[in-house]
């Protein structure tokens, strides 16, 4: 089963196919595929300033994270080093000194 393409207007996953358009539930947008292809490949993820991030880049937390499960506190100013970008529900795949893998989302970071 191959994997549906999140909303380009409201980020919405719960898209499904109707005669060669996509179709979002949530908003009622619809798009084609070409269009859906040329989205997946102009995403831009920015931090909370705005400057653009790429694979690779280092970041710093712009504020205090709550870990969920009652894991501890990513402290404000923590430098993360070497992030990967994604599409789900955060933007951030990294390794934090201290707590291990988790996401983040931009919003929470300013590039270095």
């Amino acid at each position: 089963m191959s994997a549906l393409p999140s909303c380009p207007q409201c980020r919405s996953e719960f898209t499904y196919e109707d005669a060669g358009m996509f179709v979002c539930p949530e908003c009622a947008h619809e798009w084609s595929a070409q269009q859906a292809v040329a989205a997946e490949a102009a995403r831009v993820w920015r931090d909370a300033s705005g400057n653009v991030l790429q694979d690779g880049d280092t970041v710093t937390v712009i504020k205090d994270l709550k870990l969920k499960g009652g894991g501890g506190v990513v402290k404000m100013g923590t430098k993360v080093k070497n992030i990967r970008l994604v599409d789900g529900d955060h933007d951030i795949d990294c390794k934090i000194e201290g707590f291990g893998s988790m996401g983040l989302k931009t919003e929470f970071v300013k590039k270095v």
